[in-house]
């Protein structure tokens, strides 16, 4: 007969693990403290000096008494433990049960070590409920493929053994080792999205399809099969399109990509950013911009957290820009200098000036004399041939000496007296932009 107890489906699935030492998210909740126990009595689980770390909320008036019970179950398994007690910002916007996992996962990160193999404990179960979330919440292949076995989080590697097995399984060692377990009352709250598919919805969908949990969980399995394919194009593409300086996109061929290669592309050249993805509505609109954008204009897409221009046949990717004053000026020593609007301001070398220069906004149709010229150019020409950008144009530091004459336009053009000024110092202005 197939043994598909328990302890047999870890001790295979640590067979195939990643080397690494072993810890378990525990919760004290049934599920976890199933794979705690097991993995207890596993010689190769203890071979990777097996832990336990448990994240106290703080949500609930009895989580300090939770953590009391986690820290005796460990006792009594001799599995070290450790209590990690977290601030979960309930004011984030994002709802109090995905600001309760980010607070979970940060605290994972910041106390275990590098390399780090983090076992949870969701199941089958779980991962059904993964995907009629991403569902209602209009995901492609990548969402419905739902949680990974293996990811890798920050340093750790989160290591989900369990997606093919059903919560009875779990239940079922419980009660056969008569495990004391935490009932935590917000996994039975109905007004909470993942408590309520699973109190309400699931239960009512595995009474008309009885197998509805584990058809869920396998088409998560086609579906993460299918964004693995789309996920090596996108990556391909991505290689082809990305500028020399990555928050740059060609634009032109990203919009000649498929529709289904679109919009991912642009999503992981974003999140490579740490910036957020645009919603499809900011999309389309970027896609329409492209579309009509005479030579002449310089297009910009905003959401929350970022901001897109088009400029050049390029896209560029930015976090949202603050405009400085229309007029400013500030003394400059030589020491690295925070520019209105953003940017620094620094000499190639760590040295301070015996004369303070100013440093100050570019003014409305000004020019310049270029220090190998006869007649001065203007100010937008000297842009256009170094190729800043419009909306970095208002923030370029124009250096003067203290009697007001220019020297020079940040690192970009000098005259006769900025480069006469510069080189005696034997150092040179440089503008990170």
């Amino acid at each position: 007969m197939h043994d598909d107890s328990l302890p047999t489906r870890l001790a295979h699935a640590l067979s195939a693990a990643p080397a690494g030492p072993l810890a378990v998210a525990f919760s004290g909740g049934p599920d976890s403290s199933a794979l705690l126990h097991a993995l207890s009595r596993l010689p190769a689980a203890r071979d990777r000096d097996l832990s336990a770390v448990h994240v106290d909320h703080r949500l609930h008036p009895h989580s300090s008494q939770w953590a009391e019970q986690v820290q005796a179950f460990c006792r009594q398994l001799e599995v070290p433990v450790t209590v990690l007690p977290v601030h979960v910002e309930r004011a984030s916007g994002r709802g109090i049960e995905a600001a309760a996992r980010s607070a979970r996962y940060q605290a994972f990160s910041q106390h275990l070590a590098a390399g780090t193999l983090l076992a949870l404990a969701h199941h089958r179960d779980d991962q059904a409920e993964t995907v009629l979330l991403k569902l209602l919440r209009g995901a492609g292949p990548e969402g419905l493929g739902g949680m990974r076995s293996l990811r890798l989080y920050a340093h750790i590697q989160l290591w989900r053994p369990l997606l093919d097995c059903p919560r009875e399984v779990l239940q079922r060692y419980v009660q056969q080792q008569a495990l004391s377990t935490i009932s935590d009352p917000a996994n039975q709250q109905a007004d909470l999205a993942r408590s309520y598919l699973r109190t309400i919805v699931l239960p009512s969908l595995t009474r008309h399809w009885p197998e509805a949990h584990a058809a869920l969980a396998h088409s998560a399995k086609l579906s993460r099969t299918a964004a693995h394919f789309i996920d090596r194009h996108v990556r391909s593409a991505l290689t082809l399109l990305q500028g020399a300086d990555p928050h740059t996109l060609h634009a032109a061929p990203w919009r000649a990509l498929d529709d289904a290669l679109r919009g991912l592309v642009l999503e992981h050249w974003l999140h490579a950013q740490e910036l957020p993805a645009p919603s499809t509505a900011q999309r389309i609109n970027l896609e329409r911009q492209l579309d009509k954008a005479a030579v002449d204009r310089v297009p910009k897409i905003t959401w929350h957290g970022a901001e897109l221009r088009i400029w050049r046949g390029w896209i560029y990717a930015m976090p949202p820009q603050s405009d400085p004053t229309s007029d400013w000026a500030l003394p400059w020593t030589g020491q690295p200098l925070s520019l209105p609007g953003g940017g620094t301001l620094h000499l190639t070398s760590s040295q301070v000036m015996p004369v303070p220069l100013q440093v100050r906004s570019p003014r409305p149709g000004e020019t310049m004399l270029l220090r190998d010229r006869q007649h001065h150019t203007a100010l937008n020409k000297l842009f256009q041939r170094a190729g800043v950008s419009p909306w970095l144009r208002h923030r370029c530091p124009m250096i003067e000496d203290p009697q007001g004459r220019l020297l020079a336009i940040a690192d970009l053009a000098f005259t006769a007296a900025g480069r006469q000024h510069f080189d005696d110092l034997q150092t040179q202005p440089c503008w990170d932009r």
